[in-house]
């Protein structure tokens, strides 16, 4: 216990007291002898005095514990929990003395406090950097010309952003030069950006800066174009391309001038105008920068020849009305000389058309003098005719014929008549030599009236039939159609009426031949019947099946003619069918020619009803027993005589006072007949 006492208070004692305090403890020792000689070993007395240990040194960002203990006034250990601080900076502390570094290197003296009411110690903290975390070099970006030089450093900190020395590896690692070992950079002869190119590394780590490497300084100007040739006064832009020693573009604005002549140019823009001096101008374009110059050599040629005049050919003329005449052009430079030209040939005074390539002009038909009416163009050169248009002598041009085409049925007749024109149109008097086309055929014709008869076979003929004056000729096709074939009517042939449902007559009206009814049960009384009447027996059964037999028949022949409305026509043998197929009109008559053929065949299918007001012509030996109109309806026929068989699928109808030469013959409906009469064919 002496042992202990003794170095506590040596401890307690200034340096500079050596002596004194040797002495006090020989005393004190004296003293605590007699003391515990009298009281003994007791327990630790009121806290006098503290310790903070350790005076650490830390990596920033790193932690220590710190430790705190108590002591008496007789040096013995006191249990305390003191209050933990810092006083200085250098970092952090928690309420158990657990110690974190700061950021900030640096030495932080008696900054960790330990306190217990007034009683405190403290101890000293000193913060070093960490390990290396990252590389800056400096500067980035640069921009340095070529073969210029740039000194590089390099940084390094650690993870908390504090400077740590290293030393660093140099490289370039993207071009634009090199480096030395000491961070010298060079910069290269290639112009560009070389993004991250300097580089400085230690052990896995890294930094990088960027380099620009911009031209060197104006070594030389190229002018362009080079040669240049142009006409005279003529424009043409010339520009300046500026280099560096190693072939860098240079960035210019040059001051253009003409060094030896051969015209005169913008100083700023360079656009060159040439001179009227015809000649090659060796250098005379200049570009200038500072004291560098680039030149370039004009050529002026003298002026192309251009076109000056054109002349039309013959001016003036006189045209026949729709007679053609050709025109020239020449064309001419400013001197008089032939100037080749393709010209574009209009009409712009009217006197009749021109052709636009050509130059081949087509006289209308109307008189006068149309004054420069005939142009021709070659750009913007323009030449002019006079052109007058005189009257035609009357000649014979053309021949029409007509009909043309003409219709006929084989072994027919078919007049042709034909009508002689001059070249203005109008009608020009002559006699005509009809024939037909031996090549072709169809038929004979009257060599003076223009008659026609139709062969046996039949066709079209196309062109055969030719009217001739000298050496004009017309020409026209003729259609040979085969005659409708024989039909018989068998059991119905006796009967002016075969009716279905009823037969009705008017006052007086007469039927001079029989009368037959299937399946109806009477005849009007009012009829007057010639003939023999026939009232659903046998034979009138047997009528209505012969009866729908030969409309079957005819309505199914083929059509060689279509027809809308009969009204005063003239038809010649053949099948006829009705355009719209719903009906027939014939409200003004017609005729119909048998082409002195007693045995031409007249067939008309009228696909709904037949309608008329009118009256049939026979001709040409034509016969009502060869006429059949075939009905699809019905038939109403009106006023005047009407000639022919009516094979009606409804009801026949003859309006007032009609006379019908021929049947009436009605499948499925009625008969009626007003005040006139039937009478067989």
């Amino acid at each position: 216990m002496k042992g202990i006492t003794g170095y506590r208070i040596f401890r307690a004692l200034s340096h500079t007291a050596l002596s004194a305090r040797a002495l006090m403890v020989v005393v004190m020792a004296g003293v605590l002898t007699l003391a515990c000689d009298v009281h003994g070993v007791t327990a630790p007395g009121t806290l006098v005095s503290m310790t903070v240990t350790p005076n650490a040194t830390l990596v920033a960002g790193t932690t220590q514990q710190m430790t705190a203990v108590g002591y008496d006034a007789d040096g013995r250990t006191v249990p305390i929990s003191p209050a933990w601080s810092i006083a200085a900076g250098g970092g952090t502390i928690v309420s158990t003395g657990m110690f974190t570094a700061g950021s900030v290197p640096g030495l932080y003296a008696n900054t960790v406090v330990a306190s217990v009411g007034s009683i405190s110690a403290r101890a000293s903290m000193t913060i070093i950097p960490g390990a290396l975390a990252t590389i800056e070099v400096e500067p980035t970006p640069v921009v340095l010309g070529i073969g210029t030089t740039q000194q590089f450093t390099a940084e390094g900190h650690d993870a908390m952003g504090n400077v740590v020395p290293f030393t660093g590896t140099w490289s370039v690692v993207a071009g634009g030069g090199a480096i030395d070992g000491n961070g010298v950079f060079t910069a290269g002869n290639l112009v560009g950006t070389y993004a991250n190119t300097v580089q400085a590394s230690s052990g896995g780590l890294k930094g990088t800066a960027t380099v620009t490497v911009t031209p060197g300084p104006l070594a030389s100007i190229t002018v362009t174009p080079n040669p240049a040739t142009m006409g005279v006064g003529v424009s043409q832009q010339f520009t300046a391309t500026g280099k560096d020693a190693s072939g860098n573009v240079v960035a210019l604005t040059p001051v253009w001038s003409v060094a030896a002549g051969g015209g005169t140019i913008d100083p700023a823009t360079g656009l060159f105008t040439a001179g009227v001096l015809a000649s090659t101008f060796t250098n005379t374009i200049t570009a200038t920068f500072g004291a560098i110059s680039g030149t370039a050599t004009v050529t002026v040629n003298a002026p192309a020849p251009v076109l000056a005049t054109i002349t039309v050919s013959p001016n003036p003329v006189s045209v026949q009305a729709n007679g053609t005449m050709q025109f020239a052009a020449v064309g001419r430079d400013g001197g008089g000389v032939i100037f080749p030209i393709s010209p574009r040939w209009t009409v712009v005074a009217g006197g009749g058309s021109i052709d636009p390539v050509t130059g081949l002009f087509t006289a209308a038909a109307g008189l006068g003098t149309f004054t420069n009416t005939i142009k021709a163009t070659s750009g913007a050169i323009s030449g002019f005719a006079t052109v007058t248009v005189t009257a035609i002598p009357p000649v014979l041009a053309t021949i029409v014929v007509t009909p043309n085409p003409g219709t006929v049925a084989a072994g027919g007749s078919q007049q042709f008549g034909a009508v002689g024109r001059d070249g203005l149109g109008n009608v020009f008097p002559t006699s005509f030599v009809w024939s037909i086309d031996p090549l072709v055929g169809g038929g004979t014709i009257d060599i003076n009236t223009g008659a026609f008869t139709a062969g046996a076979v039949a066709g079209t003929y196309t062109n055969t039939v030719r009217a001739t004056s000298g050496a004009i000729s017309g020409k026209a096709t003729v259609i040979v159609t085969a005659s409708p074939p024989f039909v018989s009517l068998g059991a119905a042939t006796p009967a002016g009426i075969l009716g279905a449902t009823a037969i009705t007559c008017g006052l007086n009206g007469t039927i001079n031949a029989d009368v037959m009814l299937s399946p109806g049960a009477a005849v009007d009384p009012a009829c007057i019947i010639n003939g023999t009447q026939h009232i659903d027996d046998a034979t009138a059964i047997q009528a209505q099946i012969d009866m729908n037999t030969a409309y079957n028949t005819l309505m199914g022949l083929p059509c060689t003619n279509v027809e809308s409305d009969l009204s005063g026509g003239t038809f010649t043998a053949g099948v006829y069918c009705t355009s719209p197929a719903s009906q027939l009109l014939a409200t003004g008559g017609a005729t119909l020619d048998g082409g002195g053929d007693p045995n031409a065949v007249f067939v008309f299918q009228v696909g709904s009803a037949l309608t008329t007001t009118g009256s049939i012509n026979l001709i040409g030996r034509a016969q009502a027993k060869n006429v059949y109109w075939v009905v699809g309806s019905s038939a109403t026929i009106g006023g005047g005589g009407w000639l022919g068989n009516i094979l009606a699928h409804t009801t026949i109808t003859l309006n007032s006072a009609t006379t019908l030469v021929g049947r009436a013959l009605a499948h499925t409906g009625a008969v009626t007949i007003g005040t006139g009469n039937i009478t067989l064919p």
